[in-house]
């Protein structure tokens, strides 16, 4: 297939681009101005100006939407917020609004979303695909994300709004952020330590968008992790043990809130997601357990 991949230079894109290389399709990056030094086939377009030459996406076969503001990137301001937002809606109602007018539209969109689509905090509730979404402001910046792509399903674009976990790998996000702190052996659990977290390898991660790209009978919001989410306390005895350190400290939830403000409630949530479309659609999962996740990210 002929793929069309923004965000490209993010962690997902950086794993994802050289396997659909291997697999044999043809990747080409949708970059910003400022990625345009970005070795590679790339389209330039740019969100906050609605600039997009709607003639460059004609004949591709999908479109991976991954651009978007990380969320941990600094501390939530009023202006932050609306740069995470905007950075997600903005950008993908041009993206949509572009491929709609297309006469040969791609046939599908895998758009990637958030577990912050179901809200910061659902304590120990089981969240399957169609569980109602949250109501705080990544939860509605998240569902605002999604619905941005609705006028893309409208004509006849397979639409699939990948509802990712945690994406555990040592290249990038979570892990790779907390891992000096733990081979000092200064880590510890956050708050009490019972908040869920839904979490996915990044091979398993990168499996999952090659797997949702070929398979017809997906669409609309698919929870992508692990079927095994764990506690916060959980995680952090696992990679104490995988890194062979001491995990003796804890982050009070007030220190978190001092140091993060509003942030701190995405790094205190408990989201305990269950993949049910996606294993019912027959993907099987590499590294299903947290320890086996962690073996991999550390490559050992």
């Amino acid at each position: 297939m002929r793929v069309l991949i923004s965000g490209s230079t993010g962690m997902i894109g950086r794993a994802l681009i050289p396997r659909l290389e291997a697999d044999g399709h043809t990747v080409e990056r949708l970059l910003r101005p400022s990625s345009s030094g970005v070795v590679g086939a790339g389209i330039v377009w740019d969100p906050a100006a609605g600039t997009l030459d709607a003639s460059g996406l004609e004949g591709f076969d999908a479109v991976v939407h991954l651009a978007g503001e990380n969320i941990a990137n600094r501390r939530w301001s009023e202006k932050q917020k609306r740069i995470i937002r905007d950075s997600r809606v903005v950008g993908t109602e041009l993206l949509v609004s572009r491929l709609t007018s297309l006469q040969n539209p791609p046939s599908a969109l895998l758009c990637a979303s958030a577990g912050g689509y179901y809200g910061s905090d659902r304590g120990d509730e089981w969240l399957d695909d169609s569980a109602s979404p949250g109501a705080d402001f990544l939860a509605v910046a998240t569902r605002d994300w999604e619905e941005a792509c609705a006028p893309a399903s409208e004509v006849g674009i397979r639409v699939v709004n990948m509802r990712i976990g945690v994406a555990l790998s040592a290249d990038g996000g979570m892990l790779s952020r907390i891992l000096p702190i733990f081979r000092r052996g200064l880590g510890g659990k956050l708050g009490a330590g019972a908040q869920y977290m839904s979490w996915i390898s990044g091979a398993d991660l990168t499996n999952a968008f090659v797997w949702t790209m070929e398979r017809e009978e997906l669409s609309g919001g698919v929870n992508i992790s692990s079927p095994n989410p764990v506690s916060n306390s959980e995680f952090t005895r696992a990679l104490g043990r995988a890194l062979r350190r001491p995990t003796p400290f804890f982050v009070p939830r007030f220190a978190l809130r001092l140091a993060q403000g509003e942030l701190a409630d995405v790094v205190l949530s408990s989201l305990r997601m269950a993949p049910e479309r996606l294993t019912a659609s027959g993907f099987e999962f590499q590294h299903p357990r947290i320890e086996d996740a962690l073996a991999w990210a550390l490559g050992d």
